[in-house]
């Protein structure tokens, strides 16, 4: 390439990447909490003081995605790897966007015709992932445990996040939810704000394969929140009281006077056959509208983890309605909150 060339080709990319002077990514400066963590599994042995940090850098990162140019130069070279055992559309395209938009390489291991499938073990693939210079590796798997086990097998400098795990946990989708949360009812400052302290959110659905609903019960009662669990007695565990929240078989009791519904996915794929009668039964019972919201406080407003049932876990109409619905922003956020773990993990720990 002659220097012409080379110019002309180094003054587009400059183009295509929003200077880093442009948007305030470096909150640690704001901030007398030492980060500390590399790796992100569970929402259960998360600070305060983090949960802070990652809302607050969340919300400086969300400032891009409104831009022409998405994209900041934060980790360029850095190497982040898709490590998907289940199907996903919005996790695992979310965490490739993020990742995109902080100028790192992405690489997304297509499970299904890689060498796991030929019988390669947990303990191989952490090699595999070792040698081709992995900083950051987001799993998902479909039996509860298996992130834990990875994390055994990979050094301290590669970063590890758990993006689902069986019915046990998803804690990137409980840090959106409480994101989407906060920017809602406007929260800057998590530590100083009493403001969710017994608020009432009801979770409502399969909680017995809901990896969604552990989470947040872990993230959320950090915040001092009212928890309802309502779903039939065949999806709602008896051993969920002893997580510190309130259960119910009747949508009623657990709706009333609520001041959030979260909503989750009927698991069909991870049930066996009996668990419920008929999804129409389950409609009829569970399902959300507009008139069963009723029974919450006047400005109710609904969240749902997605994909959606439609017209069996919530209605068309309810899921659509901007004035209760919240399930466009959890989306949009998705990127944002993952955006903020990866340099946080990966980068600003690097810094300390």
């Amino acid at each position: 390439m002659t220097n012409k060339g080379h110019d002309l080709s180094k003054s587009i990319e400059k183009q295509n990447i929003t200077s880093p002077e442009e948007i305030d990514i470096d909150v640690l400066r704001k901030t007398q909490f030492n980060w500390k963590r590399k790796s992100l599994l569970t929402t259960q042995d998360l600070l305060i003081e983090e949960i802070d940090l990652i809302v607050n850098t969340a919300r400086a990162f969300s400032e891009i995605l409104t831009r022409q140019i998405k994209k900041v130069p934060t980790m360029r070279g850095k190497v982040i790897i898709n490590l998907f055992y289940e199907n996903s559309t919005r996790t695992r395209s979310s965490f490739e966007l993020a990742g995109r938009y902080l100028s790192a390489d992405v690489t997304n291991f297509a499970v299904s015709t890689s060498s796991i499938k030929k019988g390669e073990t947990l303990q191989d693939t952490a090699q595999t992932l070792i040698q081709m210079g992995a900083d950051a590796v987001v799993i998902r798997h479909p039996h509860s445990g298996v992130p834990f086990q990875l994390a055994k097998f990979l050094p301290n400098n590669i970063s590890l996040i758990n993006a689902g795990d069986g019915s046990n946990e998803h804690p990137t989708q409980a840090l959106l939810d409480l994101y989407t949360i906060l920017e809602v009812f406007s929260i800057q400052d998590l530590i100083v704000s009493n403001f969710l302290a017994n608020k009432k959110i009801a979770i409502v659905g399969d909680i017995l394969h809901s990896r969604v609903a552990r989470s947040n019960i872990w993230l959320l009662k950090k915040l001092g929140m009212d928890i309802h669990l309502c779903g039939p007695p065949t999806l709602l565990p008896t051993v969920m009281k002893e997580f510190g929240v309130k259960t119910h078989w009747g949508l009623k009791d657990a709706l009333s006077d609520a001041d959030l519904i979260m909503v989750l996915r009927l698991q069909t794929e991870r049930q066996t056959s009996g668990l419920i009668p008929s999804l129409d039964e389950y409609h009829r019972l569970y399902g959300l509208s507009h008139e069963r919201i009723k029974l919450a406080k006047p400005n109710v407003l609904v969240l749902h983890p997605g994909p959606m049932n439609r017209g069996v876990e919530i209605t068309s109409e309810l899921a659509d309605d901007p004035k209760y619905s919240l399930i466009n922003k959890q989306v949009a956020n998705g990127v944002a909150i993952r955006m903020a773990l990866l340099y946080l993990l990966v980068f600003a720990s690097e810094k300390k």
